[in-house]
């Protein structure tokens, strides 16, 4: 079975490829500007505005399985309209689609969040997410649509990497003590998509961590396993800031996390086991 990630040399992409290759199925991926390291991956050029390279991508990768990993931020055109041409081209060749969305689609104006709460970003990002999601929903009915939080790991998380900045000065800002998110490992992640992909799920999943925990928190945790000084890591609130964003965002993933063998674990535990 060959399966074809969408986004594979980003951060979430490459660890999907690793493990999709790693399993045995024929894996294929995508680039915005270069390919990933992974010799056992076939790699293709894809720009989510080409709406005619999309389909070529579709067509000449001949996947059973697409996974759709990217991260095109608040640039409409990618974020929004890109996941959509790629699920037009998975319905008309027949593929299973898996797109991963996020928990920017919601205001925070009710904290937890399940899989049946309606979209109400007020964010250019979210919305452009939940667009993406409602477009999917109506040109792939069968897709999975995956929510998740903030994707944590090694140095390639710009969460990490912005961790390590902030401790050693290369960097401005502080990590707010107001902004909570579900925190989900990499590896668990994708190890989560990969089984939703390969079964017969399909509709909207919440896929993110078992702890909710402030940006600071997060921040202080992934310091002490790195072995930084975490008192460096300079403190704020959101609600005093000028940025524009939810507060405090939970995913409840207790219905999906019962149909899956992947347990999605909290930040407290997986950043006390180490890198």
């Amino acid at each position: 079975m060959t399966i074809l990630i969408i986004g594979g040399s980003g951060f979430l992409g490459a660890e999907l490829a690793r493990q999709a290759a790693v399993a045995g199925h024929g894996t294929a991926a995508t680039f915005a500007t270069r390919p990933g390291r992974s010799a056992d991956v076939t790699w293709h050029a894809l720009d989510l505005r080409d709406p005619e390279r999309v389909e070529a991508v579709v067509a000449e990768a001949a996947p059973r399985l697409v996974v759709n990993a990217t991260s095109g931020g608040s640039d409409w055109a990618v974020t929004a309209e890109g996941p959509v041409r790629l699920a037009m081209a998975a319905a008309k060749y027949g593929c299973r689609l898996v797109h991963v969305s996020s928990d920017a689609v919601f205001s925070g104006a009710r904290v937890r969040y399940d899989e049946s709460c309606l979209p109400d970003p007020v964010t250019p990002y979210g919305a452009a997410k939940a667009a993406a999601e409602t477009g999917i929903r109506f040109a792939c009915p069968d897709a999975v649509i995956a929510r998740t939080s903030l994707i944590i790991g090694d140095r390639g998380s710009t969460h990490v990497r912005a961790v390590h900045d902030l401790v050693a000065g290369t960097r401005d800002g502080v990590l707010f003590t107001d902004d909570i998110r579900c925190p989900v490992h990499v590896a668990d992640l994708a190890a989560a998509l990969l089984e939703l992909a390969c079964g017969e799920a399909s509709g909207i999943h919440h896929l993110a961590g078992a702890d909710a925990v402030s940006r600071h928190e997060l921040g202080s945790l992934i310091a002490k396993r790195d072995g930084l000084d975490a008192s460096r890591l300079p403190a704020g609130l959101r609600a005093n800031s000028a940025l524009p964003g939810a507060l405090d965002v939970r995913l409840d993933c207790r219905a999906t996390q019962r149909k899956l063998h992947t347990t999605l674990r909290g930040a407290r535990q997986f950043l006390a086991l180490g890198p």
